[in-house]
């Protein structure tokens, strides 16, 4: 994203978003997160560097973090801060720490893993709809950064069943599912994730059915839904991949398929991505479906192929 949705977030290297844990604490055999209030005793003492929200020590192999955010701080900006004050820096390194960190951070921050959760999601849905009002904030937000990008989808995706490939945290189908018009599948290859989207869903009083899959590799038959979503995907998968995953779109689809990616100078390796876009790559891309397309620019790049 930019700065955005973690692509590979939570659990695709088996982090259990929901497990207990104790109160302002998160343990795991990588790092341990604990809120400003619940520092031990034991902590060690001199830290490797203190920022503006974080203090990292180090203990052996593993991590620990104390971080001094309030729940109302607690929102997918999450990703910027952690990205600027110790991952651009090179304090810390690897999407696998990162989405460790974040988890950590988020149940760390409210007691109990539901109410943790369901305060990151409803502070970052209420920001999102805050920057449809206000689109041009004061100050750099990740948050900020998606959300012309979700409200263009929005005006995209039109009545009928959608289908949201690689859906990641899943604030994309949330807002989708919101309009109730429509039949709305998330998907994502982290079971984790899955199973945190849909116990949030079901809180928000949401129909949204979530799958585990690959995004080339959708377990629903051909033109099960009239709109696909591929957003912020592409720039995660090697060309190889990214092209399967746009041809199981179109399989898919019976009306249309909506492709966001951002437009950086080098991928963002702390997100995981692994290539950038220009707008002639996207154009390629529409002509290789042999397919009508269309190429726009967005805060970012937009390909809309219709396979009917």
């Amino acid at each position: 994203m930019s700065v955005p949705s973690l692509r590979s977030a939570i659990a695709a290297r088996r982090i259990d978003p929901l497990a207990p844990s104790a109160p302002g604490l998160y343990v795991d055999h990588l790092v341990r997160v604990v809120r400003h209030d619940r520092v031990a005793q034991g902590a060690p003492s001199q830290p490797i560097v203190r920022t503006d929200h974080f203090t990292l020590h180090r203990r052996g192999r593993r991590i620990e973090l104390g971080h001094r955010l309030s729940p109302g701080q607690l929102d997918n900006d999450l990703a910027g801060l952690l990205a600027e004050e110790l991952f651009a820096p090179g304090w810390l390194s690897g999407s696998d720490v990162f989405e460790r960190v974040f988890t950590g951070v988020v149940r760390s921050c409210v007691d109990g893993p539901l109410p943790a959760w369901t305060t990151f999601y409803d502070n970052t849905l209420t920001r999102i709809r805050q920057y449809w009002q206000t689109p041009e904030p004061a100050v750099h937000s990740s948050i900020a950064g998606f959300a012309p990008v979700y409200r263009r989808t929005l005006d995209l995706v039109g009545p009928g069943s959608v289908l949201d490939l690689g859906s990641c945290f899943g604030f994309l189908p949330l807002l989708l599912a919101e309009r109730q018009e429509r039949t709305v599948i998330a998907s994502d290859l982290s079971r984790g994730t899955m199973r945190l989207l849909g116990t949030v869903a079901g809180a928000r009083g949401l129909m949204l059915d979530v799958l585990v899959c690959d995004a080339a590799q959708v377990p629903l038959p051909d033109a099960s839904v009239d709109t696909v979503t591929v957003v912020h995907v592409l720039e995660h998968l090697d060309p190889e991949h990214g092209d399967a995953v746009l041809q199981e779109a179109l399989r898919l689809a019976r009306r249309r398929v909506v492709v966001a990616v951002p437009y950086e100078d080098e991928p963002t390796a702390a997100y995981g991505h692994v290539r950038c876009f220009s707008p002639r790559q996207l154009a390629a891309l529409g002509r290789r479906t042999g397919h009508r397309f269309q190429v726009g620019s967005f805060h970012g790049g937009w390909l809309v192929v219709e396979p009917g």
